[in-house]
């Protein structure tokens, strides 16, 4: 199902080159009503989906097993370099602030 979610999300993202939450809120759609995937599933495959379409070229990843709660650590494979990063940073910079703030919860 998350391979479906990317796919209509790389399919359709021309559509919504302004509006990132349309295209977020289409793919919601497109998997539940389509695919008969409940809402809430249909909103964890689209925003995983979204994730690996947007870090496609990036060759840095979230390190799962090293990161806390309160901590991401993100791996460089390529450099061997490893960063800490406080959520509370990513929420003061991403998520808190509106003039950044491209995806919010649909619902």
């Amino acid at each position: 199902m998350q391979a479906a979610a990317y796919a209509f999300l790389e399919r359709h993202q021309a559509e919504h080159l302004a509006d990132e939450q349309s295209l977020f809120s289409r793919a919601v759609q497109h998997l539940h009503q389509t695919l008969d995937v409940p809402k809430a599933l249909a909103e964890n495959l689209v925003a995983k989906a979204y994730g690996e379409l947007r870090s496609a070229d990036c060759r840095m990843h979230l390190d799962i097993s090293t990161s806390t709660g309160h901590t991401a650590v993100i791996t460089d494979p390529a450099s061997g370099l490893t960063f800490a990063v406080p959520v509370a940073l990513i929420v003061h910079h991403l998520i808190a602030n509106p003039a950044r703030r491209t995806l919010r919860q649909v619902g």
